[in-house]
């Protein structure tokens, strides 16, 4: 496939980026070698491959979702330099 350079105009236009004509040619040439480095990966045949989601054989180490029982609040709060009945009192970062 070759890119026109109305493809290239656009993707500048897209990426607020401005190009000079010398510039537009060079990305021209790039982004038609990347195309067609691409078709060339497309003719690969893959069918025999076992699709990979990573490169080395491991497994998802996950463990169960346990409840268990968490502190108390006042065992919490007891060493708090300043707090409320509830919380711990900051100081206001935001106006």
């Amino acid at each position: 496939m070759y890119i026109t350079k109305d493809v290239v105009l656009n993707a500048a236009f897209l990426s607020r980026i401005k190009l000079d004509e010398k510039e537009t040619e060079e990305m021209q040439k790039q982004m038609s070698e990347i195309v067609e480095f691409m078709d060339i990966l497309n003719q690969v045949d893959t069918d025999d491959n076992e699709s990979l989601m990573h490169t080395s054989e491991i497994t998802n180490v996950m463990r169960e979702d346990e409840t268990s029982p968490s502190y108390e609040r006042e065992d919490i709060l007891k060493n708090a330099p300043c707090r409320n009945e509830e919380y711990f009192v900051v100081p206001k970062t935001v106006e």
